[in-house]
């Protein structure tokens, strides 16, 4: 009789465990819109989440020490006139936020140190390319200020944020709605999944396909999908049978998977985050009330299943705050920030360890907060790898977060021409005599004695119009 061998791994022990009642964010309407979005993102600094507004669209944005019972008047972001439906950090900046919305358009937030004081509607910047919602925001991971934004339109567009212009429009690719759009390490690609059943890597510069696959999960669900080790690709997604499946694939061989599991049969679109770092991919489903994760290595199955953390609420959404932002002399590998209905729970995975020394096992150096390449030099075709630092000591800001410089000139000029372009309009449509001809007609409904004047003096009109146009002043008064 063969005994059967358990595989060694320094994560098969891994434990979530939320924190003290007093350490949540409680009384917090969290939105209810059914968006498949995490409705959370969180950097060393702040946790910001998406909340029900009326008349528009509103995140709050908080401290991480601010915890306890949220007042219902704390300052909100504001300034979207439909309901934010995404909202992502910049990993170069810890103040400087991005938010779509179901309004068409991307800002761009500054928040300052401390939080706000009072409501926040005037972005620092206003981007609009997009003709429906934009669900999807992810900055580059090592170019600065670099932002990709998808859309209902199925459109992916790449923003230079600091001149607020889109530079590559990617709007051919996609025949349908895109469910997912990450970057790869170091942003030299992008991957996308669509309902169109269809799996691609693209070039985000030339916007062409580098490789594609059809149907990487033969349900009719949403498909998720983010770059993992080697360059390879794992997926989430359903079965024939509407049971949730994990997958992982290689671009280089994109016939069959290297691995394909099926975990339940519940409905929720399962959220893949993926720590370079360990290897291991976490999966938050939306409506479910547990995380698990997996260990993803070079041997077959490629994906092993570690544990699975439980409680008894429903998660509605999920922040994953970047590694350096964790307490390493606890033995902490990912935080999590759990939405409830009316809280925000963060949970803590944990690998137990006796000794309070550091663990350079569990801590690599890991992706810090400076670019590697600037806005222009990357749209011009130049990568850069990631510029990795130590927790050994725990993640200090040696330099100030990269500052968020506008180009004030350019947009300057941007703005002014299109409000001289909407002067100059205004002031043609003041010399037509077009509306004083409508205005005249609606009188004359209901007032005969209207018409005769009308009649006498829409010549004088036409005259005046003339003289206009000849002396090319405005005289109508």
């Amino acid at each position: 009789m063969s005994r059967k061998v358990v595989r060694t791994s320094k994560f098969r022990h891994v434990f979530g465990q939320p924190v003290k009642a007093d350490q949540c964010y409680d009384d917090i309407r969290i939105s209810q819109m059914t968006w498949d979005s995490n409705f959370c993102s969180v950097n060393p600094k702040f946790v910001a989440m998406i909340v029900d507004a009326s008349g528009g669209g509103a995140f709050i944005v908080l401290p991480l020490s601010k915890t306890g019972r949220i007042d219902m008047s704390l300052p909100t972001v504001c300034g979207h006139t439909g309901p934010v439906l995404d909202i992502e950090f910049c990993p170069h900046n810890d103040n400087i936020i991005a938010s779509g919305s179901e309004d068409c358009s991307v800002m761009i937030w500054e928040i300052p140190d401390g939080g706000l004081t009072s409501p926040l509607s005037d972005p620092v910047v206003k981007l609009d390319g997009h003709s429906k919602r934009v669900g999807i925001l992810s900055w580059h991971p090592t170019a600065h200020n670099v932002l990709m934004s998808a859309g209902c339109d199925n459109v992916i567009i790449l923003w230079n944020v600091a001149r607020g212009e889109a530079v590559v429009r990617i709007d051919s690719v996609h025949t349908d709605m895109i469910y997912s759009a990450c970057w790869n390490r170091n942003g030299s690609q992008i991957l996308t999944s669509c309902k169109d059943k269809k799996l691609r890597v693209l070039d985000p510069r030339k916007g062409s396909v580098i490789c594609e696959k059809d149907k990487p999960h033969e349900g009719s669900r949403p498909v998720r999908a983010v770059f993992v080790s080697d360059g390879k690709i794992l997926t989430t997604g359903f079965s024939r049978m509407s049971e949730r499946q994990v997958a992982l694939w290689d671009p280089k061989n994109f016939g069959e998977p290297l691995t394909l599991q099926e975990l339940d049969t519940s409905s929720g679109v399962l959220l893949p985050f993926f720590d370079p770092d360990t290897g291991i991919v976490y999966l938050c489903g939306k409506g479910d009330s547990s995380i698990r994760y997996f260990e993803v290595t070079d041997e077959a199955p490629y994906v092993h299943y570690l544990s699975m953390y439980s409680s008894k609420e429903s998660q509605k959404g999920m922040g994953y705050m970047p590694k350096r932002g964790l307490e390493v002399n606890k033995c902490e590998i990912a935080r999590f920030y759990k939405l409830h209905e009316r809280k925000c729970e963060p949970v803590v995975m944990t690998v137990p360890r006796k000794s309070d020394l550091f663990q350079e096992d569990l801590y690599p150096d890991t992706i810090g907060p400076e670019p590697s390449v600037e806005a222009d030099d990357w749209f011009s075709g130049k990568n850069g790898e990631p510029i990795l630092i130590s927790l050994k000591d725990g993640f200090v800001a040696t330099t100030k977060n990269k500052e968020f410089k506008v180009i004030k000139s350019l947009m300057a000029t941007t703005s002014s021409s299109s409000s001289n372009r909407q002067c100059d309009s205004a002031v043609r449509e003041h010399r037509n005599p077009l509306p004083v001809y409508c205005v005249l007609m609606s009188l004359s409904v209901t007032n005969k004695l209207i018409m005769p004047y009308f009649l006498f003096h829409i010549q004088e009109v036409q005259a005046l119009q003339n003289e206009l146009r000849e002396t090319g002043t405005d005289k109508m008064t």
